[in-house]
């Protein structure tokens, strides 16, 4: 651990805080399902248990990616007792040396006191990687890149963005879960071409809703390859219900890539605004 205690609670528990990666294609998502289920929170949280014996790990995560989606930069916390013999042992060399190789551990620190890999987050970035080659990726990028078997045009994919951005009701985009809000602030939208000649979608928000950025890029594709007017977007955040016509993409090419936070001495007050139920009135 590489930085000094900044605060223990009562009960005598520090908080680790962790970054990792991982290929999400062996994975049913983050959160663990129980019974054979693969997925990233049971490999963590048995490989941190066989390394720090008779405790039970319960790890908390920034963003529950969905099964098939990857992360670069996923940020989880979980406590330990702060005397522990074993604590010697969490670091991210050893760590990664019980894991298997589809997860790697990048970084452990002593979190600062009120921190929560969760409810402190003040955004969560994704990216989402599309080839309009009409040969379609090469064959070891299959699995990263989405082929899009029509040119896409920037230009008018940043355009119908522009809708997105700011606070809306995403409900037209999102599974509906109960009693679940689907208020997010979409904090940056934007596509460019990088030097592999990919199209490359960067969305940043406070939150995401199940399956929003994997729908947001159903309904703007349809825009960029001249199906769609721009002004679809605007005409889907008026509906009152998800659209049949908007279709949910692939999730290989998504990648959870950064997580910001506030200063730590913002972390509390942090908690409690994220923990406010979102309205149609904020």
């Amino acid at each position: 651990m590489s930085q000094p205690v900044l605060g223990s609670p009562e009960d005598g528990l520090i908080r680790l805080r962790a970054k990792l990666s991982y290929d999400g294609s062996g994975f049913r998502g983050w959160a663990s399902q129980g019974g054979d289920l693969r997925t990233v929170q049971a490999e963590v949280e048995n490989t941190l248990g066989a390394l720090i014996h008779d405790l039970d790990f319960a790890t908390v995560c920034a963003g529950r990616t969905d099964a098939g989606v990857h992360a670069r930069g996923q940020v989880i916390h979980f406590d330990v007792p702060k005397d522990h013999p074993d604590l010697i042992k969490l670091t991210p060399e050893r760590v990664n040396k019980a894991l298997p190789e589809d997860i790697r551990f990048l970084s452990i620190e002593q979190a600062h006191k009120g921190f929560d890999a969760r409810f402190s987050a003040l955004w969560r970035e994704y990216t989402y990687m599309i080839s309009d080659d009409p040969t379609g990726p090469a064959p070891l990028r299959r699995r990263e890149v989405l082929p899009w078997p029509v040119s896409l045009d920037i230009d008018r994919l940043n355009e119908a963005s522009q809708a997105l951005i700011g606070v809306h009701d995403f409900f037209a985009f999102c599974i509906k879960r109960p009693r679940a809000s689907t208020i997010r602030e979409v904090q940056k939208l934007e596509w460019h071409r990088n030097s592999d000649g990919f199209i490359v979608m960067t969305i940043r928000a406070d939150a995401f809703c199940h399956s929003m950025v994997r729908n947001v890029v159903g309904a703007l594709l349809p825009i960029g390859d001249g199906r769609k007017k721009t002004s679809w977007t605007t005409h889907l955040l008026n509906q009152d219900g998800k659209s049949s016509h908007v279709q949910m993409m692939e999730p290989f090419p998504l990648v959870l890539e950064e997580v910001g936070y506030p200063p730590d001495h913002e972390l509390e007050a942090r908690i409690a605004i994220t923990k406010r139920r979102r309205d149609s009135s904020q």
